[in-house]
């Protein structure tokens, strides 16, 4: 589960040591410049989507049916908020597992996301209950509706 915390940096060590087995000092550089490369890219992601989620309210969403059909578990909380465009509301205590996040759309429907570790692990769409405008409802009750 939390195997990419250490073969992230095992990985890159590897690199490292290969590059100097393979080319000396100069392979050490280039292996160097490539994770640096690589480091910085994801960097600049990450700023990018908290630069545009800074435009939007906390907890807003376009669609709330529309991310309940995007999502997936297994996401990490970075890539709901770039399909989102907006941070979640925090619903759970603070700095506690699992993180609670809800969005909420104009319409009043909102997904409610459960965040382990950082990643999806649970989600739920909410949709309010529209009250019907033609009228109640015909029940089948087995008798013959009253003719006018």
């Amino acid at each position: 589960m939390y195997f990419q915390k250490i073969l992230v940096p095992i990985a890159g060590v590897a690199v490292v040591v290969l590059a100097y087995r393979g080319f000396g000092w100069p392979g050490v550089a280039a292996a160097v410049g490539g994770l640096l490369m690589w480091v910085l890219l994801h960097f600049t992601r990450m700023m990018q989507v908290l630069r545009r989620a800074s435009d939007q309210p906390i907890g807003y969403v376009a669609s709330a049916v529309m991310l309940n059909a995007k999502l997936r578990p297994g996401l990490t909380l970075m890539h709901v908020v770039a399909m989102t465009r907006s941070l979640g509301a925090l619903r759970s205590a603070k700095d506690t597992q699992p993180e609670i996040f809800v969005w909420t759309d104009t319409a009043g429907s909102s997904v409610t996301c459960t965040f382990v570790g950082g990643k999806l692990s649970h989600y739920e769409l909410f949709r309010p209950v529209q009250p019907d405008q033609q009228g109640p409802a015909p029940t089948d009750s087995g008798q013959a509706p009253p003719s006018p």
